[in-house]
C-alpha cells in the first residue's frame, strides 16, 4: 500500500511554503495522499490567531482541486492539546495496513525531544524531515543517535514498512512565514502571491488578522 503524509501545522495561515512541501513530499515520495490536519490546540504555541473554523476554511480553500491534497479536521474535533502522537495513534487504526510519514521541517525536527512522548511516534509512522538549505541535520545527542540506528535515504524502504524510519528530503526553500502574513494583513497590506487567492477570499470574509498589528 502506498504511504499516506501526515502534514500538521496551526496553518495560521496556510501559505505557498506549506502547500510546495507538501506537494513536493507527495510527488517525490509518491505518496497515495498527504493529509493536512490543522491543530486543534497547540500545546508549544498557547491559542491561534484564526479560530479553529476560520484556519479549516483557509486550508480547505488551499487545497481545493489539488489532488492527493486531503484535509482531515480530527485534532480540531478533539478536547485537550492537540499531540501528535495521539493523532497518528488514530490514523494507524484508521490505516492498519498504510505506511504513514510524519512531515516536519528540520527546525521541528530539532525540537523533536520536547514534543510529547516523541519516542513514540516512530510506533506509528516514519518521520520524514523536509529539509532546507541552512539547515543541518543533527549528529550527536538523542536525534543523532535516532538518525544513526533508524535513518534511510531510500524510498522503497518507506513504501515497505509501516513505521519507524527517519527520512530527510530536500525541498525548494520559500521564505515565507504566517507570522510576516499576519502583520501585512494588519497593516491594511495584500498577502497575495504568499497564500493562494482562494484563501484571501477566505481571510477577507471572516475579517482574518486585521487587529493583528494594532
Amino acid at each position: 500500500m502506498k504511504p499516506i503524509g501526515v502534514f500538521g501545522g496551526t496553518f495560521d495561515p496556510i501559505h505557498y511554503g506549506h502547500l510546495r512541501t507538501a506537494f513536493e513530499m507527495l510527488e517525490a515520495l509518491a505518496f497515495d495522499e498527504v493529509r493536512f490536519i490543522p491543530c486543534g490546540d497547540p500545546p508549544h504555541r498557547g491559542s491561534t490567531f484564526a479560530s479553529a473554523e476560520q484556519r479549516l476554511a483557509m486550508v480547505a480553500a488551499a487545497t481545493t482541486g489539488q489532488p492527493g491534497f486531503v484535509v482531515d479536521d480530527r485534532e480540531l474535533r478533539r478536547d485537550g492539546p492537540s499531540y501528535t502522537v495521539d493523532t497518528l495513534d488514530a490514523l494507524r487504526r484508521e490505516f492498519p495496513q498504510h505506511p504513514l510519514g510524519l512531515i516536519v521541517g528540520m527546525d521541528a525536527f530539532i525540537n523533536l525531544p520536547s514534543w510529547h512522548r516523541w519516542r513514540e511516534i516512530l510506533d506509528f509512522a516514519h518521520i520524514v524531515v523536509a529539509h532546507r538549505p541552512g539547515w543541518r541535520a543533527p549528529d550527536y545527542g538523542p536525534l543523532g543517535q535516532l538518525l544513526a540506528e533508524y535513518g534511510t535515504h531510500k524510498m522503497e524502504k518507506l513504501h515497505g514498512a509501516p513505521a519507524g524510519l527517519v527520512h530527510i528530503h530536500a525541498v525548494t526553500q520559500l521564505e515565507i512565514a504566517s507570522t510576516d502574513i499576519r502583520e501585512l494583513i494588519g497593516i491594511g497590506r495584500s498577502p497575495r502571491f504568499l497564500v493562494p487567492d482562494p484563501v484571501i477570499e477566505v481571510m477577507r470574509e471572516f475579517g482574518c488578522y486585521q487587529e493583528e498589528a494594532r
